[in-house]
């Protein structure tokens, strides 16, 4: 099944799409393979350091993704108009930073100047969760018909209406695929911060290599699947719902 693609060729993802619930089952089956082959209750062991970790790590990723949310759109909205369009690609190339220097680095860069614990962790995980947000919001706004922003203008909208009635609602859907790509980077990094003192699940996955304790490493690494796919299905619900019938191709 392919993703939908936008107008300008953004690949986005499918609220309503199988992925999802193909990840549930494989981890199903993985988990029901744990509990027969005995393996299950060595990892029960950690389970109140893996409720506890687990509400560190939902933390982090809460505040990461939530400050990259109030800090991206905006941006690509701004980047997106039309006096910002000889500079646009210019000023992506800085959020880009956050994707192509590996997170480790991010981190490391980070905790020179922030010292260490969960600043400095929310900071490094904001950063390398920004670029999919800006890009598809800029994107999704650019890929808005010509006709409509013309019909608009001839119903005499000024430019505030036009962003807030025809522009932000048809780039809706493109807008929610970055946030479900952030996310999903926000969620798979977070493990790392465990490295500069900020706590989360991969407290219980890193401990456990350096001591070659299998159960302690899954009891990390499972949950840590298990929230990407939660927090996948749930954001794909938000955009299933929220994007209005008519310019969501998934309804």
């Amino acid at each position: 099944m392919s993703l939908p693609v936008s107008t300008s060729g953004t690949v986005v993802a499918r609220p309503g799409g199988i992925a999802p619930y193909i990840a549930l089952a494989v981890l199903l089956l993985a988990i029901y393979w744990l509990w027969a082959s005995g393996m299950a209750d060595e990892i029960l062991i950690y389970w109140d350091d893996i409720v506890y970790l687990s509400i560190q790590h939902i933390e982090l990723v809460a505040w990461a993704g939530g400050l990259a949310i109030i800090v991206a759109v905006p941006v690509g909205i701004i980047l997106s108009r039309p006096f910002m369009q000889s500079f646009s690609e210019a000023f992506m190339q800085v959020f880009n930073i956050g994707s192509t220097v590996p997170t480790l680095a991010i981190l490391a860069l980070s905790m020179s100047f922030l010292g260490i614990g969960t600043v400095p962790a929310v900071f490094g995980l904001w950063a390398a969760t920004l670029l999919p947000i800006v890009r598809n919001t800029y994107a999704g706004i650019r890929a808005v018909s010509p006709h409509l922003i013309e019909a608009a203008h001839g119903m005499g909208m000024t430019p505030l209406q036009l962003l807030w009635r025809v522009e932000l609602p048809n780039a809706l859907f493109v807008i929610f695929g970055g946030i479900r790509t952030a996310l999903a980077i926000c969620v798979g990094s977070a493990p790392l911060v465990f490295l500069i003192g900020a706590g989360g699940l991969g407290e219980l996955i890193f401990t456990g290599i350096s001591l070659d304790e299998l159960p302690m490493m899954l009891a990390g690494a499972i949950p840590t699947a298990l929230l990407a796919v939660v927090v996948d299905f749930l954001i794909g619900q938000l955009q299933y719902h929220l994007v209005p019938r008519g310019i969501n191709p998934l309804r």
